[in-house]
């Protein structure tokens, strides 16, 4: 056996020990159900910030990420600024959904939402995007896990059995300690995630020969390139333009990430922190304190310079090491062939045709000269893959749980049996996950695809009940089945049951971009003609205490038509139609000694947006207090709903 395989063994071991300690410190602690589903309300403010930036940013960031940078260039790390979209919904609601929460005692998001509009069929509605969020996006997660260890074992572990042998550990520390254990898991999870991304970077780079050697090697790369945008640029430092009218963004000419494709791809990424497991993460803290720190430092300026950098390094300087077979045989003054010339002699998205492939490649450098790095950096990988997947384990079974078994079939179910049926619903979960994962590759992609997208559209419900009255039951409920449909109709599965005559995202826009479209328009349309005054009092109990709790100051209402401005803008130029002036702004694509910066003109576009980015997300938590602590204490009138309930005239 090779040293980086015992060390990878070693690494894991001592990682299994820290996640099943939390595992069996959270059973003893959870005494209640709201202890089990969402730590009792009392989860700290460093271990949330840690926590949530740790589910936020998940295997994907870590394993995927880079290859796609390597694959589409970088046009395709516009898709870095989700360290600032995904918090920015956050932003957006967190803050109101906990003072909610702690007022009125939810512990689902369908609770919240159903006594909100006073219907079960948004409550049902929920559980779905639930459960079609979670379970494919958790076999993507645990699939990935079992093939890294496949190829750092060399070939010891099937993927399969890597796979079920992984996801084992996360089953038992997940259902044994639930929210709270997860929380503190994810601690080390968010470390060991930014710890590794900064280290295979620093290796990449290190290997390339440095930055002025990265680019050069970019230089010479743009000039090989034959998948040119409209506007003779090449794909890999160039937008290709705002639109392309195409009936599928595969078809589009110089790659699908247009301006508006960069937009609606970011609003599927908005999707994390709006999906119902993030709102029972916002009512698990003991205040709102710890949000715009996790939102602006935490997610925005830290994971933000991080993939800005380092993942960028991973992806472009990977062309340097030897993955590109027609750069080494053009350039070879620009590789050092570390890699060995791709994979048995070809280039490594040819060989594979998995983008995954190249961060497993890219630790596996390492293997000679520093076996227990190998090690190390595999157990951050797993720990990237699981962070995400096991709070949406965890929040999954607490929905199943209270939405369906309690409301439906055991009202008076005590706190034994809500814990039990939590642990069951996990499990249940996790083997639905994993089946769908080993049975069907080709159909986790498909619904993988649809994962995200279905959590941006819970948008036009949190807008509802944490800032606009006006959107009815009907409207949201109409809407959002609207949004998910159209979802699914501009997704490859559309395609793929022969049920649509276009292919995946139509006119480069992303199907979560289709989705809000139909979702937001119908639920106006569908709210202008049954507005209801009985509905409207009730919910107007709602936003009259967030008004009192939450409003901003008098001395500060003049800073609301900047707010709007900074951040249309931002989403303009930084990640909307106008990032195309990024393109040439700083420099010309086609020449490098144009270069203003010493980078591609795209890049140094970037960089200088995400840095206005996290000014925009400083001017919205904190000068306009969508995320600091209410001014005025929050009473909460019970605990948890389920075990008192209101009078039939209170939410």
């Amino acid at each position: 056996m090779e040293a980086k395989v015992i060390w990878l063994f070693v690494f894991v071991l001592l990682y299994w020990s820290y996640c099943i300690f939390w595992g069996v410190k959270g059973a003893l602690t959870a005494r209640t159900a709201s202890d089990y589903f969402i730590a009792g309300r009392g989860i700290s403010i460093w271990v949330f910030v840690l926590a949530a930036t740790a589910t936020s940013f998940s295997g994907w960031t870590f394993m995927g990420h880079p290859g796609l940078i390597y694959r589409d260039g970088l046009p395709y790390a516009y898709a870095s600024f989700y360290a600032i979209t995904i918090p920015f919904t956050g932003v957006m609601f967190l803050k109101r959904q906990w003072m909610i929460g702690k007022r009125f005692g939810f512990v689902t998001p369908g609770e919240m939402l159903s006594d909100y509009f006073r219907s079960d069929s948004i409550r049902l509605l929920v559980v779905i995007v639930a459960l079609v969020f979670s379970v494919p996006y958790l076999g993507v997660q645990l699939r990935a896990s079992g093939f890294l260890f496949n190829v750092l074992t060399d070939g010891m572990l099937d993927v399969n059995v890597g796979m079920w042998l992984l996801s084992a550990v996360v089953i038992i520390y997940v259902a044994s300690g639930g929210l709270r254990a997860v929380a503190y898991v994810d601690t080390v999870q968010c470390i060991l995630l930014a710890g590794g991304i900064i280290a295979i970077g620093i290796i990449t780079l290190n290997n390339v020969g440095g930055m002025g050697n990265l680019m050069e090697g970019i230089a010479a790369l743009t000039t090989i390139d034959e998948k040119l945008t409209p506007a003779g640029y090449s794909h890999y430092i160039a937008i290709p333009g705002v639109i392309q009218f195409v009936d599928a963004g595969a078809k589009a000419t110089g790659g699908a990430w247009t301006g508006i494709m960069v937009l609606t791809y970011m609003f599927a990424l908005m999707g994390i922190q709006s999906a119902p497991a993030f709102t029972m993460w916002a009512f698990s803290n003991k205040s709102p304190k710890p949000f715009a720190p996790q939102q602006v430092w935490a997610s925005s300026f830290a994971i933000g310079l991080i993939l800005f950098f380092f993942t960028a390094i991973q992806g472009m300087g990977s062309h340097f090491l030897g993955a590109d077979t027609a750069l080494l045989a053009a350039h070879p003054e620009v590789v050092n062939n570390v890699m060995g010339g791709g994979l048995g002699g070809k280039d490594l998205m040819e060989a594979t045709g998995k983008q995954g492939m190249l961060v497993p490649q890219l630790i596996n450098l390492m293997a000679d000269t520093a076996p227990w790095l190998v090690g190390l950096l595999s157990v951050c990988a797993l720990a990237a893959m699981q962070s995400t997947g096991a709070a949406y384990m965890s929040t999954a079974g607490g929905m199943l749980t209270r939405d369906l078994l309690k409301h439906y079939l055991m009202p008076d179910a005590n706190h034994a049996q809500q814990k039990l049926a939590g642990r069951i619903g996990v499990v249940i979960i996790v083997l639905a996950a994993l089946f769908v994962a080993t049975v069907s590759s080709d159909a986790l992609v498909l619904l993988g695809g649809l994962a995200v997208a279905y959590g941006f559209q819970m948008w036009p419900s949190l807008i509802a009940i944490c800032w606009w009255p006006y959107l009815t039951r009907a409207g949201v409920t109409l809407g959002l089945v609207a949004g998910l449909i159209a979802v699914t109709l501009t997704e490859s599965i559309g395609q793929k049951l022969g049920i649509t005559g276009w292919g995946r995202w139509p006119l480069t826009i992303h199907s979560a971009g289709w989705g809000i479209l139909f979702n937001l328009g119908t639920a106006i349309i569908v709210s202008r003609f049954t507005q209801n005054a009985d509905d409207l009092a009730h919910k107007m109990v709602f936003h009259n205490f967030l008004r009192e709790h939450a409003g901003l100051p008098e001395s500060k209402r003049h800073l609301i038509p900047r707010a709007w401005a900074i951040t249309l803008v931002w989403f303009m130029f930084g990640i909307g139609p106008g990032a195309v002036i990024g393109n040439t702004i700083f420099g010309s694509p086609v020449d490098a000694a144009t270069w203003m910066f010493g980078i591609p003109s795209i890049w140094a576009w970037q960089i200088l947006w995400w840095s206005l980015g996290v000014f925009m997300m400083w001017f919205l938590a904190y000068k306009m207090e969508l995320s600091t602590v209410p001014l005025r204490d929050v009473e909460a009138l019970q605990e948890d709903i389920g075990d008192i309930r209101l009078a039939p005239d209170k939410p």
